[in-house]
């Protein structure tokens, strides 16, 4: 973070400090809400949780050496303490001043990044792509909420040329309020799905919630939208922004042609600047190709060359941990851990990216999770799941947890389907089924979302430690 006086954090916030003879000391290290996370000179905001309360580790944040605490109610620490009305939009004010500041430098270019699938991979192919050009600040891991991304936006500091910001959200308002904080001058909307339609209330309310990135869009800005999902397409009417394009195949834009994926990874022929260009990703996925056309288009925005934009790109070794990571079991087998999250759309493309894969005389198999936040519609898209498994003729098929069951029924259910399916209660058991039947002849998708934790089963499954 830039560096701040108290007086000057107590008034952005707008809280008090206990301690007005510190008014005048400076501080500049990170901001964390998880004391775990705390290093000598960061500030710690004390955040109200839905099982406990921040100020409970007050003591050990100070002990890890923050020099600040924010909080709701006054703390007996060792430190300078603020104390706020509310600590969530004391944090949010934080971060919109200094993206503020350091945008007045002059030098620093904001690009945000939302939609229902591939933030997160998109997201570090921007940063791939920025970081060869300049100082780049973008989340670790998914932060990219109402706590995480003002948190990652306060890591700018002086010296920052780009920061990337990746924005999701479960309540409509959320990316309107991301945006408010940011300001971008790119805004990246990928696609909308049905992840967290449980929450929104259906999929018309999920568009409206990821139109906000461009609504909320100056007229200076640049919204680049995804051509071949019409819910995007709508709202290039929706905003003041100049809009950019991508997608695959025809249409305009930045485009992939003729993609192709193997265990080595992802090929397409990108359409760029009249240009065409080869272009061979080590990520495995076909749909990677859409998130990369999707970086492409933004960094074009911001005046990247495209050749540098690609070979930065060539070079990333995955898209992020648990997520179409490839590893390789004892027994040879491997296995495909993308079980960090998963949506319908996600699930679908992971399943189609399996069977693209798999080479000939392997065996196809799909290891299966619940996916969360389909509110009323779970069963229905679960049993879907286990639809597409048999007709893609995958050959085996094992479904953990009862919450995902209902992939296990379809598919077992369906008597032309060739191949087997097992549902297991959950991962141990998954992971003692596995070790005995794997072989170097099986190709193996793990998937779930995050929290049915199936991301561990596929590093048990690798032997990769936790």
């Amino acid at each position: 973070m830039i560096s701040l006086t108290l007086r000057e954090i107590a008034a952005t916030v707008g809280g008090r400090l206990t301690d007005p003879a510190q008014s005048d000391t400076t501080v500049a290290g990170s901001v964390q809400t998880d004391s775990r996370l705390v290093t000598p000179g960061s500030i710690f905001f004390a955040l109200p949780g839905a099982t406990t309360d921040g100020r409970v580790f007050a003591d050990q944040a100070v002990g890890n050496g923050a020099v600040l605490i924010v909080a709701e109610h006054e703390i007996d620490v060792a430190v300078p303490v603020i104390v706020v009305a509310d600590g969530v939009a004391a944090l949010a004010d934080l971060a919109r001043e200094v993206v503020a500041r350091v945008r007045a430098l002059g030098r620093l270019r904001v690009v945000a990044v939302t939609g229902s699938n591939g933030k997160t991979t998109t997201k570090n192919m921007l940063r791939a792509i920025l970081s060869a050009q300049g100082p780049t600040v973008a989340p670790e891991a998914s932060f990219n909420n109402h706590v995480g991304a003002p948190i990652s936006m306060l890591r700018v500091d002086e010296g920052t040329r780009f920061l990337v910001v990746e924005m999701g959200a479960s309540h409509r308002g959320e990316i309107a309020h991301l945006v408010s904080i940011a300001q971008p001058d790119v805004g990246v909307v990928l696609a909308v799905g049905r992840a967290h339609v449980g929450e929104f209330g259906g999929i018309a309310a999920v568009a409206r919630a990821k139109a906000e990135m461009v609504t909320h869009l100056p007229a200076t800005a640049t919204a680049v939208l995804n051509s071949n999902d019409r819910r995007v397409t709508a709202m290039a009417g929706q905003t003041a922004a100049s809009v950019r394009w991508f997608g695959r195949n025809e249409g305009p834009g930045v485009r992939a042609w003729n993609v192709r994926s193997d265990l080595a990874g992802t090929g397409f022929d990108l359409v760029i600047d009249e240009r065409i260009i080869g272009v061979r990703l080590r990520i495995v996925g076909e749909h990677h190709a859409m998130n990369a056309v999707a970086a492409l288009a933004a960094s074009q925005a911001l005046g990247v060359d495209a050749d540098q934009a690609v070979a930065a790109l060539e070079a990333m070794p995955r898209a992020e941990r648990w997520r179409m990571e490839m590893l390789t079991s004892t027994s040879g087998a491997v296995i495909i851990n993308d079980a960090y999250n998963a949506s319908p759309e996600s699930m679908n493309a992971a399943l189609h990216a399996l069977t693209a894969v798999v080479p000939k005389g392997a065996r196809s198999v799909a290891v299966l999770g619940e996916m969360t936040e389909l509110g009323a519609t779970a069963p229905a898209e679960h049993s879907g799941i286990g639809d597409l498994v048999v007709s893609m003729g995958i050959e085996r098929l094992v479904v953990v947890g009862q919450r995902a069951r209902d992939i296990y029924e379809a598919a077992a259910g369906t008597p032309s389907w060739r191949g087997s399916a097992q549902f297991v209660a959950d991962a141990d058991e998954a992971f003692a089924l596995l070790s005995a039947e794997l072989g170097p002849d099986d190709v193996v998708l793990v998937k779930s979302s995050n929290s049915a934790n199936l991301r561990f089963l596929g590093d048990r499954l690798a032997g990769v430690a936790p």
